[in-house]
């Protein structure tokens, strides 16, 4: 798993400017009312080849009547206790405050590594303004300006060398497979009835399990390292503390794992909650298996596996090539069909596809079904090869890419399904002019 930068401060002075500098999106908002950052936001980023992950904390403030102060602030404790790497964040600008005395002394109780970071240095004269943030106790002080990113560079830097020093536990080298979905849906008893014992505490109470466990399985001719995550409530019932950290590992289990086993509810159907999850698996290219757990509770009469299957797949369209299974964990019906799936899944998101085999078989497809002629102008695929990453993505080169429609995409992307069995892997498909 990546390291953890958490950026902490008191309210508007510029962490999520800085958040989405590093991580190059736009994901967090930024407004010049204080407290916009009610909730976590996370994100990637990496300097000199080394990836972390970056946590964007709401602003700490004590004594107010913000009815939203102490959730932020039991929340930016966590985000702490989390991080390896703590980015204290003061405004030159508006000049020393005793809020930010206020957050060093929370800052001070972790044993973190901390950066003391003076923003919106624009100009020499507010680099002379900056020396009296030295009067909150800490050592060295790294002048920058998140709008422009002037400094962030030296920064980052020096962050990155506490990395180097981190001994990461090594995991052995084998399909990681997480089982993702919201609490109290069997993940947990699955991971039980295939390893055949309690690895897990499993309870009837949401959210039993905080962390996320790797545990080897290896019976059956099959050897994988299954990921048992906490569930993932609803952003608004993350109420409990340490909810927060069953959410932030829940997803980075998602983005360390090669495959994905969403498990459902039958008797509560899919919600939107599992259809975001659904989402990121498919955006970081992940294998996908759904399991309904709990068929043996739904009402057989009215419904049935049919109907419910077609209903999932309404809800995650447009990529609905997903295999789904219907268990019973507690009667252990079905469950060794879901590794078995799993591992076909596996193998087809592993597959690697020769050159001519793709000119052989997909380019004659798409010379007898070209896309539509726009302004009189016809695309002509010449060449198709797939790309080395750890997922499939193809390359088709072409006269005049910019003329590709999202109909056509679909369109051969349905070809490349039905031609090498792609079922359960979202794929890429890109148009370059060659």
């Amino acid at each position: 798993m990546p390291n953890i930068v958490a950026i902490v401060g008191r309210p508007n002075v510029g962490k999520s400017t800085l958040f989405n500098r590093l991580t190059g999106e736009r994901a967090a908002i930024v407004d010049p009312t204080s407290g916009v950052t009610r909730d976590r936001h996370y994100g990637t980023s990496d300097w000199n080849g080394i990836e972390f992950s970056i946590i964007d904390t709401g602003g700490v403030v004590v004594g107010s009547e913000d009815v939203f102060e102490d959730a932020i602030r039991k929340q930016v404790e966590l985000a702490m206790d989390e991080a390896d790497v703590i980015l204290f964040m003061v405004d030159v600008k508006e000049g020393l405050s005793p809020l930010d005395e206020d957050v060093a002394d929370l800052i001070r109780r972790s044993p973190k590594k901390v950066f003391l970071v003076a923003n919106k240095v624009d100009n020499n004269i507010r680099s002379a303004d900056a020396p009296e943030f030295y009067a909150l106790g800490f050592e060295q002080m790294y002048e920058i300006s998140a709008i422009n990113g002037s400094g962030t560079g030296e920064l980052l830097d020096e962050v990155v060398k506490e990395f180097e020093h981190t001994v990461m536990e090594e995991v052995p080298d084998l399909p990681k497979i997480a089982f993702i979905g919201r609490p109290n849906v069997g993940k947990s008893s699955m991971i039980n009835a295939l390893l055949g014992d309690e690895r897990n505490i499993v309870t009837p109470v949401a959210g039993t399990t905080r962390d996320s466990i790797y545990t080897r399985y290896n019976s059956f001719g099959f050897d994988f390292l299954l990921v048992d995550t906490a569930g993932v409530r609803k952003k608004g019932k993350v109420t409990e503390n340490i909810e927060f950290y069953s959410v932030m590992r829940s997803i980075r289990a998602i983005e360390s794992s090669d495959i994905c086993v969403l498990m459902l509810d039958a008797t509560q159907g899919i919600e939107s909650q599992d259809i975001n999850l659904f989402g990121l698996a498919q955006k970081n290219h992940k294998g996908i298996v759904v399991v309904v757990n709990k068929w043996d509770l739904v009402e057989k009469e009215t419904n049935t596996h049919k109907d419910f299957e077609e209903h999932i797949r309404r809800k995650i369209a447009p990529f609905t090539d997903v295999p789904i299974i219907f268990t019973s964990v507690i009667n252990k019906q079905r469950i060794h069909k879901t590794l078995e799936t799993v591992n076909k899944v596996h193998i087809a998101r592993s597959q690697s596809i020769s050159t001519r085999k793709l000119m052989d078989i997909i380019l004659p497809i798409v010379t007898e079904n070209p896309p539509p002629a726009v302004k009189g102008k016809f695309v002509k695929v010449k060449y198709i090869t797939q790309l080395k990453l750890a997922y499939p993505a193809f390359v088709f080169f072409c006269n005049m890419p910019q003329y590709v429609g999202d109909p056509y995409k679909r369109f051969v992307e349905n070809r490349l399904r039905q031609e090498f069995d792609f079922t359960g892997v979202p794929i890429e498909i890109f148009y370059r002019q060659k």
